[in-house]
């Protein structure tokens, strides 16, 4: 089936062209795409101090293009998240990695704050169409492990991006240090293009059966199944706060942990940076089984969160590293263990579907929250909003731990 067939939803002749790749080979390639394409679009991490001198930005100005990398991501997720279900996987990914060259290759041009929103659009509308393929097809792939297929998946997006403001802090010190990193990064793209063109695709889940095809590619209104409706929000609930933390990381924390410890080292700046990620894309191999997880995870996060205000607040470098690192192995076993739930209680036919509408609520908490920070920081001072967001992140963790370590301790009971 070539790509253009698949475009198309149309059949084509059964061939035996094509690469025949393995499933592992498969698992890696889905793997890989998601990987890179989250390290693209956290490239530009570590440059935003040098973004904001070269272009006059203001703390604002770097919310707003950060906030239109995740807008753009969840209003495709809305619009597309449903349709590698009709497409096809291989179709979906490859559609993904053509608008993260394009979005890659404006911002190594960007000149302008609309220009770098642009590109950041571009980048957002990649990952979301690579978010429900890719999570759908390693799920596909693993269909009698569920929960290492969830693991794979929320490690190539968490290490793609805890990568993506290392990477880009070392490519960074290359001349064209806003540029640089996005050329050589289209360039892997373009690598990836080949494999994937070559695979020999499977048939798409949910195939049209009527004369007009491109009606399944509509939007759809956001649906969960009723078995998997309570696991679906507190997934939700969960998602959202721990990525309002991870926004926080990826935007304006860079150049606040810059100033307070008079760090100027781009590679530096990225590694402090993504230590959260890091943390919670390691925590992904590590089995821990408890009824108990969640509400210990989102406790450590909570605690966590606020010991990064403090860090901040005191120049104590081994405490925001610390901090850091607390609370992406809180949010990792939290968020595996909610998101493993919903998806063990979707049927196949709808996991991309579903999943996408997960990260539309998870990856506003990206948005939002950090939009609003911006804001703060222009009336009231960088520092104040950094401590009245952490108040904030770290009280809502608590709270979201004590309820659901009150379910806990109902299913304990019941089970005796």
């Amino acid at each position: 089936m070539t790509v253009f067939s698949e475009l198309r939803m149309r059949p084509a002749p059964a061939t035996t062209a094509g690469w025949d790749a393995s499933t592992t080979a498969r698992l890696v390639l889905a793997g890989a795409v998601i990987f890179t394409l989250l390290v693209g679009a956290n490239l530009a991490t570590p440059l935003y101090p040098l973004l904001q001198v070269q272009l006059g930005l203001s703390p604002l100005d770097v919310s707003a293009a950060f906030t239109t990398y995740v807008l753009a991501l969840v209003a495709v997720l809305m619009l597309a998240g449903h349709w590698s279900d009709h497409i096809g996987r291989r179709a979906a990914l490859i559609l993904a990695v053509l608008a993260g060259l394009a979005g890659g290759w404006l911002f190594a041009e960007a000149h302008t704050l609309a220009a770098l929103c642009a590109a950041r659009a571009l980048q957002g509308t990649a990952v979301a169409l690579a978010t429900g393929a890719s999570a759908a097809a390693l799920r596909e792939l693993l269909p009698s492990r569920p929960e290492w297929a969830s693991r794979f998946t929320l490690l190539a997006s968490a290490g793609g991006v805890a990568a993506g403001p290392v990477i880009g802090g070392l490519l960074s010190l290359l001349p064209g240090a806003t540029s640089t990193p996005y050329y050589i990064h289209s360039a892997v793209l373009a690598v990836l293009l080949v494999p994937l063109y070559l695979l020999r695709a499977r048939p798409a889940i949910a195939p049209p059966a009527g004369p007009k095809p491109l009606q399944l590619l509509a939007p759809r209104r956001p649906s969960v199944t009723r078995e998997a409706r309570g696991a679906f929000w507190l997934a939700s609930g969960v998602g959202f706060l721990s990525f309002a933390v991870f926004g926080f990381c990826l935007s304006l924390a860079p150049g606040y942990f810059a100033r307070i410890l008079a760090v100027d080292s781009r590679p530096v700046i990225g590694v402090l940076a993504c230590l959260t990620l890091a943390a919670s894309a390691l925590t992904q191999l590590v089995s821990v089984r408890s009824r108990f997880v969640v509400p210990g995870g989102l406790a450590v996060l909570g605690a966590s969160v606020l010991l990064l205000g403090a860090a901040g607040a005191w120049n104590n470098a081994a405490l925001l590293v610390a901090a850091s690192l607390g609370a992406g192995v809180g949010q990792g076993l939290a968020f595996r263990t909610v998101f493993n739930d919903v998806a063990g209680r979707v049927e196949p036919a709808r996991q991309a579907q579903t999943i996408s509408s997960l990260y539309v609520i998870t990856y506003l908490g990206s948005a939002v929250p950090v939009l609003g920070l911006g804001w703060a920081s222009g009336v009231f001072g960088l520092e104040q909003s950094v401590a009245g967001f952490v108040a904030l992140c770290g009280s809502a963790a608590f709270i979201m731990a004590a309820l659901t370590l009150r379910q806990a301790v109902r299913s304990e009971t019941a089970r005796r």
